[in-house]
């Protein structure tokens, strides 16, 4: 088992996971980034002033991949 760190990064700054979760594979860690991105998109979706947030996953080792939520307001006017 590996332990994986979930740091949080929005326009902020970085909010650091101390304590991680341990998985078999790199697919489970992927699929936790995935849920909690979605979780931080249902606690956004009612803000105006919605900022981009990433996920940054790490392991002892380094970094291993980053999964990230964008706002992007539309090009025309509706």
């Amino acid at each position: 088992m590996v332990r994986y760190f979930f740091d949080i990064r929005d326009d902020t700054g970085l909010y650091a996971d101390d304590e991680g979760l341990e998985f078999r594979t790199q697919r489970e860690a992927e699929i936790e980034a995935t849920q909690t991105l979605s979780g931080l998109a249902r606690d956004l979706a009612g803000h105006e002033d919605r900022t981009d947030v990433a996920i940054e996953v790490r392991t002892d080792a380094g970094r291993v991949f980053q999964a990230a939520l964008i706002f992007e307001p539309p090009t025309t006017k509706q």
